[in-house]
């Protein structure tokens, strides 16, 4: 469990007043607790990063805004969960971010998939919008006072997210025949890697288990609100739930897609250059 269980966190949280915080008080995350966190903000991380690839490239000037933003957002939400995650070991959001391997990255493998088109990135981005506001919105119950400040701060943003995709859902999939089928197209091709979002393989054993009993959040527990939500849009949107079998997954287990490497070459590649640098 974590040393600062009965810490008040401020709330205006923000990764440089998390970092302050542990400092002060010298109660980092526990090594259960951070390993936790830090596969959310791998999660984040990474799709931020996936977002990012679409600033200049968006279909229209709004839209090159809007994807930016969230792709901010996410940036936010992973650098106060890997701030958290390194104090466990004496490690910052840079060092986590930066100096580590593909295996070592504990990602979902939904959010390592490229863009595609429009149509397959406002899919994905929904399938990890409703994820995110079921995770956030429990997690932020959560005792641990700096998960659930993280946590709350995200689910304000996260359901801005899933507004702006179930709008697009919608436009897409009324729009044109062409559009709606890039947008059918978009589902199939992310739908396979949803079911790995509830999946419970990565959760510890023993010990560890333990110390995240009530802190941490059942991934299977997040299934049944989004089977309520997100099939609804599909079909509100005249649009067919995928059915095709799931993908294996594995990325909290550091087992990935060929996608993952790229990214992190291209996310990482200045940082290891020139080790150190600042501004």
């Amino acid at each position: 469990m974590s040393g600062h269980s009965n810490r008040a966190i401020g709330t205006a949280l923000t990764p440089e007043s998390i970092k302050q915080s542990i400092t002060d008080t010298d109660a980092g995350a526990s090594d259960a607790v951070a390993r936790y966190a830090l596969g959310l903000g791998d999660d984040a991380l990474v799709l931020a990063q996936r977002l990012g690839e679409w600033v200049t490239n968006a279909p229209e000037l709004e839209e090159d805004v809007a994807l930016s933003n969230i792709a901010l957002d996410l940036l936010g939400h992973a650098r106060s969960l890997l701030t958290y995650a390194g104090s466990a070991w004496g490690q910052s959001e840079d060092d986590l971010a930066y100096f580590r391997d593909e295996p070592q990255f504990v990602n979902r493998q939904l959010f390592e998939q490229p863009n595609g088109d429009f149509a397959q990135t406002i899919a994905r981005q929904l399938i990890a919008s409703a994820y995110f506001i079921g995770l956030y919105r429990a997690l932020s119950a959560s005792p641990d006072p700096m998960l659930s400040g993280i946590a709350a701060k995200a689910l304000k943003e996260v359901d801005y997210h899933l507004d702006h995709s179930a709008q697009w859902l919608l436009r897409l999939g009324q729009g044109t025949a062409e559009s709606h089928r890039r947008m059918q197209r978009g589902l199939d091709t992310m739908w396979v890697f949803s079911d790995e979002l509830f999946s419970d393989d990565s959760l510890p054993t023993g010990q560890d288990a333990a110390a995240l009993a009530g802190i941490a959040v059942t991934p299977s527990s997040l299934r049944e609100g989004f089977d309520a939500l997100v099939p609804r849009l599909i079909t509100e949107a005249g649009l067919t739930v995928p059915s095709a079998p799931y993908a294996r997954g594995g990325g909290r287990l550091g087992v990935h897609t060929e996608y993952l490497g790229p990214l992190l070459a291209e996310m990482q590649v200045l940082a290891r250059v020139h080790p150190g640098a600042s501004w």
